[in-house]
């Protein structure tokens, strides 16, 4: 393993704790602009999220006002009823946001394929860089908040169903993480500076409890405005 890459794993709590696990579960509460401009302000505003820390699987619950529950798997996205009845599904979900823009709404499958990507990567983040196929290279160091950030270009194997297939993390001297740059693909591309903080222990793993994305420029200096999405987790569980 890359010895940058050994060493923000062991920041974080080190790999042999987290294999430990199979599920992360939290309350999640979100905000920002992209939920009202995908025409979902309030599906996803207060939820509880799971992810699978063994293979690529998400679950939002509740997943509106009515109490629907989101499971999320890169093949297959679906809603179930509280009693476990499959709602709608569909098969192959990223080829359904085919010509997509920044501006094109979602149909709640589209939110749900969306939301399982996304939490599943922050989730498993910074781990799935020990991942099979995960390929990792140094970048300059980055200067922004009066702070100099180590950098590492991650590009993603095609078995892992996430943002875009390269993406940056940034982290400081300690190892954690502190932001994730990506390029949202089944959106046009649109390319987001994530900030990563409130970092708590979680049963021996260093989990952040806050995230605020910010749309970011061709020089990689992020806009200070809209506020994309913001993420505050609660509750956070290990099992």
């Amino acid at each position: 393993m890359n010895s940058l890459v050994s060493k923000i794993i062991d920041a974080h709590g080190g790999l042999e704790r987290w294999r430990q696990f199979s599920l992360l579960k939290a309350r999640l509460v979100q905000g920002g602009a992209l939920w009202t401009l995908k025409g979902h302000p309030e599906t996803l505003a207060e939820t509880t999220v799971t992810v699978n820390l063994l293979k690529e699987w998400a679950s939002h619950s509740p997943f509106g006002p009515e109490a629907k529950i989101s499971t999320f798997e890169p093949g297959r996205v679906a809603l179930n009823d509280a009693q476990g009845k499959i709602i709608e599904e569909l098969r192959d979900p990223r080829s359904s946001f085919a010509g997509h823009t920044l501006e094109t709404s979602w149909s709640e499958l589209q939110l749900a394929y969306f939301a399982g990507i996304a939490m599943w990567t922050y989730l498993n983040m910074p781990f799935l860089l020990a991942h099979e196929g995960v390929v990792v290279e140094e970048l300059p160091d980055w200067s922004e908040k009066g702070e100099t950030w180590h950098r590492l270009k991650v590009t993603f194997p095609t078995d892992i169903a996430t943002h875009s297939t390269v993406q940056t993390i940034y982290f400081g001297d300690d190892g954690l993480l502190k932001r994730h740059d990506y390029d949202v693909e089944i959106a046009g591309n649109t390319p987001g500076a994530h900030y990563i903080d409130g970092y708590i222990d979680v049963q021996g793993i260093k989990i952040p409890t806050s995230r605020r994305i910010f749309p970011r420029q061709p020089d990689g200096q992020p806009m200070a405005e809209p506020l994309v999405v913001s993420i505050d987790l609660h509750d956070i569980k290990l099992s």
